[in-house]
Parts: C-alpha cells; structure tokens; sequence
C-alpha cells in the first residue's frame, strides 16, 4: 500500500465500509480539498481563454467559486460537524448529506456552463439549505449562542444572488459588491470560530501554554470587523474605511497576542492556526493601505484568502478529521508538508508583490502551484480516512 495513503496510527483492526456520509466534514472536507487543488488550475485556463463558453469568467469567476465554492464547502462541513455535538441532535447524514453535497458541486460544474439561471439557483439554494439543516437543531435545542450562524448563512446566499443578479443584469450594482460581503463574512466567520477554538487547542494541545480570552478585547474585534462589513454595504471607502479597517487591525492583533502564539512553536497542529491567523491583522493593515492608495486592493484580498481562510482551513480539516475519525491529535510530516505549502502559498502571494510589484504574474503563479500541492496532498492523504469509518467504532 501506497504511504501516502495511510495516516500513521497505533495498530489497529482496519476500518471496513463506506463512511463518506456518515457526518458532515467528510464529503465537504474531501470535496473542497479536490477541488481547492484543481480550482486554481481551471482559473488558469479560464484567464488564457482555453474555456470559452463559461458563464462566470475571469477574476469573477476565481473570487466566486474560492469564496462559495471552497470556503463555503468547508465552513459547512464544520458546522454540520460541531452543530450535532453543540445541540445533541442530529445534522444531515446519509442520502439528506449526499443530496447537499451533489447540489455544491452541481453549482461547482454549472458555473463553467452557459447556463446562467441555472447556476445562479444553484449557488444560492445551496447556502440557504445548508442554513435550514442547521436551524432545525438549533431551534430544537434552543441553541440560541449559535443562532447568529444561521443568519450569516443566508447572508452568504444573499452575497451569491447579488453576485448572480448583477452577472444577469437584474440589478445595476457591480457584482464585485457581492464578493466583498462575502469575503466580510467569511472574515466575521473566521473571528468568531478563531476566538472560540485556538485558544482552546492551544492549552489543550500545549500545557503551561496560558492563552487567555479578554472579553473586552474580544468585543472590540468582533465589533470592528462587523462595523467593517456595514461599511462595505453602504459603499463608504477612503480615508473611513481606512480607519476601521485600522482599529479593527489593532484589536485582532491584541487578540492574537493574548493567544500566546510563541509558545506553540513545537505543536504543529496547534502553530499552523495561530500562524493563519496572523493573516487577519495583516489582512485588515493591508486593506487600510489600499484604501489609501498605497498597495493594491488584491494584496490585502490575498492576504485573508489565501493566508487567513486557506490557512485555517488546512489547519482545522486536519485536527477536526482526525479528532473526528478517533485518531491522535497529532500531526505527521505530510500534514506539516500541507501547512508548510499553504503558507509558502500566501507569503509569496503577498509578500512577493509588496516587495517587488512588477512581480506580480510570477507571484500569483507561484503560489498557485503551493497552494494546488498542498491541498492536492491533504485529498490524496485523507480520502481513506473521510471515506471509512472510525477506527475506534463509534458512529460518525
């Protein structure tokens, strides 16, 4: 058997049948890892004209499908995931998860056709059935502390139809617009599951760690970066936007240090999430210099999407798949391979360009390739565990 294809564990009797609907990170987990690795490839042949007849073209098309294809697909795996251990009721399994996940890539296949209505429907019906499988158990259990996920949820669906609407020429706004809701809501998204869970895995994961969460601190990020996502909505840029972009710049980065992100240095598992975070403040100083006309608008958009979201989310499907297949919460050298890649993918997505701006072809293609390897290893590795039950025999 291939080593590539085994997650190094205790011996144990192997698991047999299929599992790949058991719960919900697995097929999300799988589906956006495959296609964060082919993703960018098609983007290539989009931009040198070699896929002609697609609906979504050109930079539309990569923001879109990075943003309600594989984000989307990894935020609903995780919620579906952590919503039936929040609520101790169930979240869609079997035939109910199957039809969620070929319903996503239905809306992955759609976009590169002509079929204009079609996709739109696709890609906004998607969000909001996720949002509804989601509502049931929470409202069922009164789940109130996670409500606020079913409403960001449909507020996603809303960013997809204004997206969809202005591509159809229903609505005269830019559909620009409708990529930087979303990119402010997957920001919010990334705050608020940040906060909750690194510094839990860090004095978990690190003893003697001593990561705190100041409520205050916590308050006055959370604040911003949603005072941010209103000022996007109302069109305000310039020397505003600039300025809340900065506080919001200054309380993620306290936050981040409250975290103790230097004493995680020998815990890959737990390092790869602090060191994607960082993206956040750099993301939010970066997007207060583009207001301002000092780098481009694409260098602080690169630093949360590359950096922020594709770094917490390699980071987060290898510890939720392991902890959730009954494995040791450890990484190997292939999982440090795939957090290495990543973030070699943002530093020189960003970096590189901020050095040398004439640079930027080189930069882009470079850290496509990074990035299109270090998930490509993440499916390679993982697809045996998503797709065959726990070792341990419990049910998920």
């Amino acid at each position: 058997m291939n080593p590539l294809l085994r997650i190094e564990e205790p011996p144990r009797a192997a698991p047999a049948g299929f599992a790949l609907f058991a719960l919900g990170f697995r097929p999300f987990y799988l589906l956006a890892s495959v296609f964060a690795a082919l993703s960018i490839p098609l983007w290539a042949l989009q931009f040198s004209g070699l896929l002609p007849h697609a609906y979504l073209a050109g930079p539309i098309w990569h923001a879109h499908e990075m943003l309600f294809g594989f984000t989307l697909a990894v935020i609903v795996g995780f919620l579906f995931t952590a919503g039936r251990n929040w609520t101790n009721l169930p979240t869609p399994t079997g035939w109910t998860l199957g039809a969620l996940a070929a319903l996503w890539l239905a809306a992955r296949v759609l976009v590169l056709t002509p079929h204009a209505v079609a996709a739109a429907a696709a890609n906004v019906t998607f969000p909001l059935a996720a949002a509804v499988a989601l509502a049931v158990p929470f409202f069922k259990s009164r789940n109130r502390r996670n409500y606020f996920f079913v409403g960001l949820l449909a507020l996603l669906a809303l960013a997809a139809a204004c997206v969809h609407a202005a591509q159809l020429g229903v609505i005269s706004v830019p559909g620009w617009l409708g990529i930087q809701l979303a990119l402010d809501v997957v920001l919010f998204i990334l705050s608020v599951m940040g906060g909750r869970v690194i510094p839990m895995f860090t004095n978990n994961g690190v003893p003697g760690a001593g990561a705190v969460r100041d409520e205050r601190v916590e308050k006055a990020a959370l604040g911003a970066t949603l005072a941010l996502l209103a000022a996007d909505a109302l069109g305000l840029h310039g020397a505003v936007l600039a300025g809340i972009a900065l506080v919001a710049c200054a309380a993620q980065a306290w936050r981040w240090a409250l975290w103790r992100p230097w004493r995680t240095l020998q815990v890959p598992l737990v390092w790869v999430l602090h060191l994607a975070y960082l993206w956040v403040p750099v993301h939010l100083l970066l997007r207060a210099a583009a207001e301002l006309g000092w780098v481009l608008p694409s260098v602080a958009t690169h630093a949360l999407t590359v950096g922020a979201v594709g770094g917490l989310i390699i980071g987060m499907m290898t510890r939720t798949a392991r902890g959730h297949t009954g494995r040791l919460l450890k990484a190997d050298r292939y999982e440090v391979a795939c957090y290495l890649l990543v973030a070699g993918a943002a530093a020189v997505r960003v970096l590189l360009p901020l050095a040398a701006p004439g640079q930027i072809v080189h930069a882009a293609l470079a850290s496509a390739a990074l990035w299109s390897a270090g998930f490509g290893l993440y499916a390679l590795r993982y697809w045996p565990v998503l797709s065959r039950p726990r070792i341990d025999g419990r049910p998920g």
